[in-house]
């Protein structure tokens, strides 16, 4: 028998029994329960890192855990193949998106694989395959003939130098996040969804995802932002033009001193035809993004365009401004303004001279003046004609009902959400199943997949496809669509596709009901709007296309929290940064932890310290895994993922921890391995003596506590539970029934680590003779008579102070237990000749007696 631990030739033999045996292929069972455990796909940038494998060590301790439950497990994985950064890394190096893609795939699979992840290999997908994505262009062309799928013209983020859309995101600091161009808004033909369909019904659905975190559900609901307000009509004076305005505060409309309109909205640029002046400022409102976050922190901007929208109710004249904080893409593009009760409209007012109407007061008659800021709040009308006096939430019904009854507005449910755009200017893709004909009108395309040229070598200047005669020119003056998707069109379906990988007639087939909802989903934070907003959307398409029977896509989400480490750096003459690997840098700190100095391991010169931080290659202060795995072993940097904080909690990363979580697998090995002998031949004791009893205990105590902290996803504290039976078994005495107690204890011990250590565990399982396989042994399960104590051992405190200890029958009221101290000689000697003036009894841990 091997007596050394190695770790790399435990885990290769292990993973080559569960590859040989498809320990973790899984196929449908009705008569079984199913689970269905899926952590986020990655992208194929080539490399884990290490927020990769908690994330993914997450979900795996999940579904091996369910797994012996006795559950039908699915666990599959895949890659998210398509994307700008493919583009652009092979771009730098020269070479086709696809190859360098594939050959990131190949390497990533590998890492994956040598982590010891119990994946279904067999439903493996990449989202660049043809295979894949022609269902995506299916469903696109039945979501046209539905008209949910439309063009349109679009204000959008135009990167000059790229040649491409960019999402807001990409747009940092008014510039181009890789070209670093100064950012244009541009009004192109987009292709769009209309997730608005849905949007109520995506809203009340939030209700029902009680295995969500709460967090993530209230940014859903922010996203969607239902708001019940009134949609009105401000005339143009002189014209018999109207302007649509859209408010959920009608109760200021009496306070409107003027109304802004985007810089793209049709009054100005026909102001601008006579007005150089406004021409010039329209071309400034084009530069920067078009996201709300960066509209909200710019500084607001305006240009009067001469003309006067007429008020609804009083009929007097209000000037209407071109304003670069309106969005024409929001609403109607246009907006009131209410600067004394909106505190953008006071500092846009204040800026430009324009006047402040009050018109609502506090209803508790508290000061509410409007001199140095807008009164935001709601409250009680005035100099508001026939409104006055009534509360803001009166008034509310009262003007609607007022514009309602004259044609001039009504009540309206808006949604802050807006239709998805999905097209993109870029080339690695998913083409749109799109034909222009020669008029300008489009067609689906029926002969799919529509296939990306993928041998093509890109230099960033646009999409080569728009350059491309053989993908584009069709017969009778038709062109196809060279736009491609957005990557999270393809992100929005994938957890489905896995259910039916191998169907080639269906985007979807019959496995797919018995598999879906997700019972539980992995994956970051940063994912709680986008993606899972869009594949909840997604999963309502498919649903309503008779693919799927079930409403949501996931039934549970987990959101792991991030890996951090330290960070150092040095500053240069410019101001520059120069950031160090933390394994590059020698800290020194006191006995309470401070910092004292740190220095450069490689010149003995300062460093500066810069925070803790999120894992990143900018800021040089993550750890490669692949290296960590080749040198401890792949279960000791799993359990020590799993070991240092809870799934959701940030991890900060320590060197001393993964030395200890390393030390803590040897010291099973060597347990396991040392009482090998005695655990094959042992037997189920018929007697115990007391210690044996007292170790079972303990033993079944910790059990009791893991498994409840794994229905709760409370790793770390089920590795501190195996700890102490560790301990418990290393400090059992000899005895008769001390082998019995060993195979027991290690067997359960090992059962209970087999979910996160799986490779150690899968090795020692078979060695002690406990059974072929581990994942199909069974779960351990409490034996509640070991649970039980014939007597209890109490500490004994005197004041305060502990001065002995006693054992008392486990039945033992107060009085017995007050009896047993006192007659502790020990004791006894700290309450001599003094008065008992209180006794305090903590059951089954301690007694304080005051005298």
């Amino acid at each position: 028998m091997q007596t050394d631990y190695d770790p790399r030739a435990i885990e290769a033999a292990a993973q080559h029994y569960w590859e040989e045996n498809q320990s973790f292929r899984a196929l449908e069972d009705p008569s079984r329960e199913k689970f269905y455990c899926l952590s986020m796909f990655p992208y194929p940038s080539g490399r884990l890192h290490m927020g990769h494998v908690r994330n993914y060590t997450i979900g795996d301790v999940i579904a091996r855990y369910q797994r012996m439950q006795g559950k039908n497990v699915l666990q599959p994985m895949g890659w998210d193949a398509f994307g700008l950064p493919a583009e652009n890394a092979a771009i730098k190096q020269g070479i086709p998106p696809s190859q360098w893609t594939r050959s990131n795939i190949a390497d990533m699979k590998a890492q994956l694989k040598q982590l010891g992840f119990g994946y279904d290999w067999g439903r493996e997908l990449a989202t660049c395959d043809p295979d894949y994505y022609r269902w995506e262009q299916w469903l696109f062309t039945r979501l046209m003939e539905k008209g949910l799928a439309y063009r349109a013209r679009a204000t959008v983020n135009w990167d000059p130098i790229d040649q491409t859309v960019l999402a807001n995101e990409q747009v940092i600091d008014g510039r181009g996040w890789r070209s670093g161009a100064l950012v244009e808004k541009r009004e192109i033909e987009q292709w769009f969804v209309r997730i608005t369909d849905y949007a109520q019904e995506l809203l009340d659905a939030i209700d029902t995802l009680d295995g969500w975190p709460e967090r993530v559900r209230i940014m859903q609901r922010n996203w969607i932002g239902r708001s019940e307000g009134v949609s009105m009509d401000f005339a143009i004076a002189g014209s018999d033009q109207v302007l649509g305005i859209y408010t959920t505060r009608p109760d200021t409309l009496m306070g409107v001193t003027y109304v802004a309109v985007a810089a793209e909205h049709p009054l100005a640029r026909e102001a601008a035809t006579h007005d150089p002046e406004l021409a010039i400022f329209i071309e400034e409102c084009r530069q920067g993004g078009t996201s709300e976050a960066e509209i909200e922190t710019m500084e607001k901007k305006g240009y009067r365009l001469g003309i006067h929208a007429v008020h609804p109710v009083t009929g007097e004249p209000v000037p209407i401004f071109a304003a670069n904080f309106v969005l024409m893409g929001y609403g109607t593009g246009a907006v009131m303004a209410v600067p004394a009760h909106d505190q953008r409209d006071w500092e846009f007012a204040e800026r430009y001279g324009i006047p402040k109407r009050a018109v609502i007061r506090s209803a508790d008659g508290a000061p509410c003046g409007i001199e140095q800021a807008a009164f935001t709040e709601r409250g009680v009308l005035f100099d508001s004609g026939p409104f006055d006096g009534l509360t803001s939430e009166q008034a509310f019904d009262a003007i609607a009902d007022w514009l309602a009854e004259r044609g001039k507005g009504d009540k309206r449910i808006n949604f802050r959400l807006r239709d998805w755009g999905v097209s993109r200017q870029r080339y690695w893709g998913c083409p749109l199943p799109v034909i222009k004909r020669s008029n300008d009108e489009v067609r689906a395309e029926t002969d799919l997949p529509v296939r990306l040229p993928e041998d093509l070598v890109v230099d960033g200047s646009g999409s080569p496809l728009e350059r491309m005669a053989d993908f584009y020119a069709l017969p009778n003056g038709e062109t196809r669509e060279t736009d491609t998707f957005d990557t999270f069109f393809e992100s929005s379906w994938y957890y489905a596709r896995y259910c039916s990988a191998d169907c080639d007639t269906a985007m979807l087939d019959e496995r797919a009901r018995y598999w879906l909802p997700v019972d539980q989903y992995v994956g970051g934070i940063e994912h709680a709007v986008l993606h899972l907003l869009y594949a909840r959307f997604f999963h309502k398409l498919m649903r309503d296309e008779g693919l799927v029977e079930c409403d949501e896509p996931f039934a549970n989400l987990l959101t792991q929290g991030m890996v951090v480490a330290e960070t150092w750096f040095r500053e240069d003459a410019e101001g520059r940064k120069h950031w160090f690997n933390p394994a590059e840098v020698e800290a020194e700190r006191d006995d309470k932890g401070r910092l004292v100095r740190a220095v450069l391991a490689a010149d003995g010169q300062p460093v500066t310290f810069g925070g803790v931080e999120k894992m990143s290659k900018s800021k040089n202060n993550g750890v490669d895994p692949q290296a960590l795995t080749e040198r401890y072993g792949a279960d000791t940097v799993r359990l020590y993922t799993m070991f240092t904080s809870p799934p959701d909690q940030s991890l900060e990363w320590n060197d001393e921890g993964v030395e200890g979580a390393f030390r803590f697998v040897r010291r099973l090995w060597s347990l396991a391995i040392g009482e090998a002998e005695a655990i094959r031949s042992a037997t189920v004791p018929t007697a115990l003596d007391e210690a044996a009893r007292d170790a079972r205990r303990e033993i079944h105590t910790a059990l009791k506590k893991a498994l409840f902290d794994y229905e709760r996803h409370q790793f770390n504290t089920v590795v501190s539970a195996s700890m102490t039976m560790v301990n418990v078994l290393y400090k059992l005495e000899p005895s008769p029934a001390r082998a019995g107690v060993l195979r027991e204890g290690v067997g359960i011990l090992l059962r209970l680590l087999a979910p996160i250590a799986p490779h150690v565990t899968h090795h020692l399982w078979r060695k002690l003779g406990l059974g072929e396989d581990i994942l199909g042994a069974g779960w351990p399960r409490v034996d509640e008579e070991a649970l039980k104590q014939d007597a209890v051992a109490y500490v004994v405190q005197v004041n305060g102070k502990v001065r002995g200890n006693v054992k008392v029958p486990a039945d033992a009221d107060k009085e017995a237990i007050q009896a047993a101290a006192l007659a502790d000689e020990q004791v006894g000697k700290f309450i001599a000749g003094k008065t008992l003036r209180k006794v305090v009894v903590v059951p089954n841990k301690l007694i304080n007696l005051v005298a």
